[in-house]
């Protein structure tokens, strides 16, 4: 009977290992968030039309808006870049959970909206169903933090 539980405890702590311990592969997540598919259950979308929210207008460059992103998803506790940058146009973020590690992916980009721009935000969970509503907290906390 020991050996059950000693067998169910190697299998759970292997699978948090893996969780916590997979590669980001940043060409499966940088992808374009304007033409990518919405997320389901499993993320959130703000774009100008056909997300899950509609992306806010700011009276500032694409350069000024990306690297105003930049600054406030590097400022998200476990958080980094893995592809992209401001002068690309696109940029995407790993964040990790606190206990268990599970990444979540972030891309970003912006496009123009008038004499300022919008941008566009695909947040997504690589693991589970369901992340719970946590794409769309952190994607509200940024733009939060654009304000």
């Amino acid at each position: 009977m020991w050996w059950t539980g000693l067998v169910a405890l190697g299998v759970a702590v292997g699978l948090a290992g893996w969780v916590r311990l997979a590669p980001a592969n940043p060409p499966v997540w940088h992808v374009d968030p304007l033409t990518a598919e919405r997320p389901g259950g499993r993320g959130w979308l703000v774009r100008p039309e056909g997300g899950d929210q509609v992306s806010p207008a700011y009276p500032v460059s694409l350069a000024e808006l990306l690297a105003a992103i930049d600054r406030a998803a590097l400022a998200e506790p476990r958080t980094r870049r893995i592809a992209g940058s401001v002068e690309e146009g696109r940029m995407t973020y790993e964040s990790r959970s606190r206990i268990f590690g599970f990444p979540d992916f972030t891309t970003v980009a912006a496009i123009a909206d008038g004499e300022g721009a919008r941008p566009v935000l695909l947040g997504r969970a690589r693991f589970g169903s369901s992340d719970l509503g946590v794409n769309r907290a952190r994607i509200e906390r940024w733009l939060v933090r654009l304000e």
